[in-house]
């Protein structure tokens, strides 16, 4: 068996793979992590890249993927203690259609 490599429930599996899961760098904000998530995607779907390659990229995928879930629940956590109202319950109000944004100000008053 090649230097680097073990096995694992009769399998060989390399050692890049196993030690990629410990130490994924986490993206500097949530937009390059969907920018990286995508060229992730597009690399893999090209076929372009090798089995070993193509793993460490769905591994880093995932990671992405689960890094942007707990951006996003943070985001919607902290538009929720935003939202609420003197007494504590969460006070919700209507997004702007795109027609009422559109519409000219007037000046009543």
């Amino acid at each position: 068996m090649p230097a680097g490599y073990f096995r694992e429930a009769g399998r060989r599996i390399g050692y890049t793979l196993i030690m990629a899961r410990k130490t994924q760098i986490p993206p500097k904000t949530f937009e390059d992590a969907l920018a990286e998530l995508d060229q992730i995607l597009t690399n893999i779907e090209n076929g372009k890249v090798g089995l070993e390659e193509s793993l460490l990229k769905y591994e880093r995928g995932n990671y992405l993927i689960q890094h942007c879930r707990g951006v996003l629940n943070a985001a919607e956590k902290q538009m929720e203690l935003l939202s609420r109202g003197p007494d504590g319950s969460i006070v919700a109000t209507a997004a702007p259609s795109p027609a009422d944004e559109a519409a000219p100000k007037t000046d009543e008053g």
